[in-house]
């Protein structure tokens, strides 16, 4: 029976300065958009197009992420399966 590990590589560290970042960068649109001065359809258009940027991006992000698992995973299978039928084969 086999164990899958999960290979993180990221520290604790940068996971924590990526949610830092993140929080400060939906802060600084937030107080960017108070105080800008233009008609309150035009920040509400802005405010929109920003989330959906942003959700974009973590969707990006994790189908990137997904990719990569699958490939590993198929890169996995096909070993063991290259294996079994070497191991298999007369000498």
């Amino acid at each position: 029976m086999s164990t899958y590990i999960y290979e993180n590589s990221n520290s604790k560290s940068f996971f924590n300065m990526a949610c830092i970042s993140f929080a400060l960068s939906v802060i600084a649109m937030i107080v960017a958009l108070s105080y800008v001065q233009i008609e309150i359809g035009m920040i509400a258009f802005i405010g929109v197009s920003y989330v959906f940027s942003v959700s974009s991006c973590f969707t990006l992000a994790k189908v990137v992420r997904d990719r990569h698992e699958a490939e590993k995973f198929l890169s996995k299978v096909e070993k063991s399966k290259t294996e079994k039928f070497l191991s298999e084969q007369p000498i």
